[in-house]
This record gives structure tokens, C-alpha cells and sequence, in this order.
């Protein structure tokens, strides 16, 4: 009975135009909405899972409902957003259902926050995730080859400086160059000066020289594809940063797609992963469609030729 009366609630929400009411509680109202109203085709596989010694260092994993462990399914890790501050991965079930539900293995880890770690803690905690995922996932059903990253806004700048600086993999003791690709939700990438006493001066605002925080310094044509989405009415991380790596990225040779979506917002970006709110832009489809297609399955000359 309590869930029915959730989902008349909420569909009373999504009808009357509160769309936005239902995001301002944050992801875990998300998570909720999604649980209630469509999220489906997806189990958690793995909970609190370690990946390190620390109350922050934990990761869930989501499977497609059919997934098997002998699978060897394509992978996307997926960092929260929250400034840095805040924000939980039980909070953003709503994102491993739909990416396990799009057919892969949604590792969703927790990484240190201010003002217990600050830069770079919460890209070691990133890479070390990313270095156990590698470890572990082919006994879950997951290609440790075919491995992507995903973020949304301080969660996708975490995943684009892992992809296009190697230190932070190299450190872990992994290979930087087991990441096929990053799709990067309304990430800050390139933000000097920083706002004075903003999320990302007081997660890295010490930090010196500065441009070593910035995502946009360590631009190259070996990095591996981006897909940079971003919504024209964002006010809290501006268009400007995924329009500038973009261009620096095709600047030096890379691979870089643009994507901005119209009348969306910073928080709708992500809004627009959860079952009830697809409608407000194809951002799960678009982003599917591009980590698809760079976790592919490469085949060798030998089996081609054989095909």
C-alpha cells in the first residue's frame, strides 16, 4: 500500500510540473522514484564491496537480470557528482540499473570527500577502484578488457583526469590504457581561476601550480575517447568547460564528441538516467550508444579472417 501511495505521489510530481521538487531532495529521491516507477532488467550483484581499507573505499556493482558469471559483458564505472563534499554510490541505484539494464556490468564505487581528503585523494580512491574492477571483474561477468569510466559533474571531472593523466592508473598499478573511454555528465574540466571558497577551491584550491587540477592541461591525442555532455541552461558547471576540453582535445589529434542538450540543467543531466525523467533528453541512449561502441569487442586479423 506505501508504495502505491509513492507512486501516486510522484506521478502526481511528474504531471504537475515538479519534476525539479523531486530532484532537489538529491540522487537518493532519484533512486527512489526510479525503484518505484520503472527501474527494472538490472540486480546488484556486489554491495559495500572493498576495493581499499577505508569507510569511503567501497563499491556496488549492478548486472543485467539475465547476466551470468561466465558473461563477459563490457564495463562502466560510474563516479557520483556532489562537489566533492557529498553525494554516496547507494544513492545513484538508479544509475547502475539503467547502464546494467543497457547491458553492462555498473560498478558504482564511494571515493574520499572534503573536508576529511581533499586533492588528489578522490583520484587515488578513483584509480584504485578502477585497478580492482580490472582485478576482479572477469569472475563477475565482466570484460576487464573492455573497461569505461562515467561521471557526472565533480564525479565526471574524476573520471576524465584518470583518463588523461596515466599517473593516477600507473600509481594504482594498473594500465592506463585498459580504459577505452570516458562519457563525462556536466563536468568541470576547466575552471581557473576557481570561485574562492567554492566546492573546488576547497577541494583543490592549494593546490599548486593550479593548472595541475585541471583536466583540460593534460589534453593529448592518445587519450582515449570522449563523449562530453552538457546542458545549455546549466548554471552551476558552465557549457564552456566540455565546449573547451572538446576543442582541445580535437586540437591535439584526439577524439573528442560535443554533446549539449537544450533547456537542460545541471542537475537534469543526470535526472535523465532515471526510468521516470528519460523523456527530458536521450542521455541514457546517447551515452550507451558511445560506451558501446568504444567497449567493443576488438577482433584480431586472425579472427576476422577466419569469419
Amino acid at each position: 500500500m506505501l508504495k502505491i501511495l509513492l507512486f501516486i505521489g510522484l506521478l502526481a510530481l511528474l504531471l504537475g510540473g515538479g519534476a525539479k521538487r523531486v530532484v532537489a531532495g538529491g540522487a537518493r529521491s532519484l533512486d527512489m522514484a526510479d525503484r518505484l516507477l520503472g527501474g527494472r532488467g538490472a540486480r546488484l550483484l556486489l554491495q559495500d564491496q572493498p576495493y581499499g581499507h577505508g569507510p569511503r573505499q567501497s563499491l556496488d556493482i549492478w548486472v543485467p537480470e539475465t547476466a551470468r558469471p561466465d558473461d563477459r559483458l563490457p564495463v562502466v564505472v560510474f563516479f557520483h557528482g556532489g562537489g566533492w563534499d557529498s553525494g554516496d554510490r547507494g544513492s545513484y541505484g538508479f544509475v547502475g540499473r539503467a547502464l546494467a539494464n543497457e547491458g553492462f556490468v555498473a560498478v558504482v564505487p564511494d571515493y574520499r570527500l572534503v573536508p576529511r581528503a581533499h586533492w588528489p585523494d578522490f583520484l587515488q580512491d578513483g584509480a584504485a577502484a578502477v585497478a580492482w574492477v580490472r582485478d576482479h571483474v572477469a569472475s563477475l561477468g565482466g570484460d576487464p578488457d573492455r573497461i569505461a569510466l562515467m561521471g557526472h559533474s565533480a564525479g565526471a571531472y574524476n573520471a576524465v583526469m584518470l583518463a588523461l593523466d596515466p599517473q593516477w592508473l600507473r600509481d594504482a598499478g594498473s594500465d592506463p590504457a585498459a580504459i577505452r573511454g570516458v562519457a563525462g555528465l556536466a563536468g568541470p574540466y576547466d575552471f581557473l581561476p576557481m570561485e574562492k571558497g567554492g566546492h573546488a577551491d576547497k577541494a583543490m584550491g592549494k593546490i599548486r601550480p593550479a593548472e595541475r587540477t585541471q583536466p583540460i592541461a593534460f589534453a593529448r591525442g592518445a587519450a582515449p575517447p570522449l563523449w562530453l555532455a552538457t546542458g545549455d541552461g546549466d548554471t552551476v558547471v558552465r557549457p564552456r568547460n566540455s565546449q573547451n576540453l572538446a576543442a582541445a582535445i580535437e586540437a591535439a589529434g584526439g577524439s573528442a564528441s560535443l554533446r549539449i542538450y537544450p533547456d537542460m540543467g545541471h542537475r537534469g543531466i543526470v535526472m535523465a538516467l532515471a526510468a521516470p525523467f528519460r523523456s527530458k533528453g536521450p542521455v541514457l541512449e546517447e551515452a550507451s550508444d558511445f560506451l558501446r561502441g568504444v567497449t567493443a569487442r576488438r577482433v584480431s586479423p586472425f579472427e576476422a579472417a577466419a569469419q
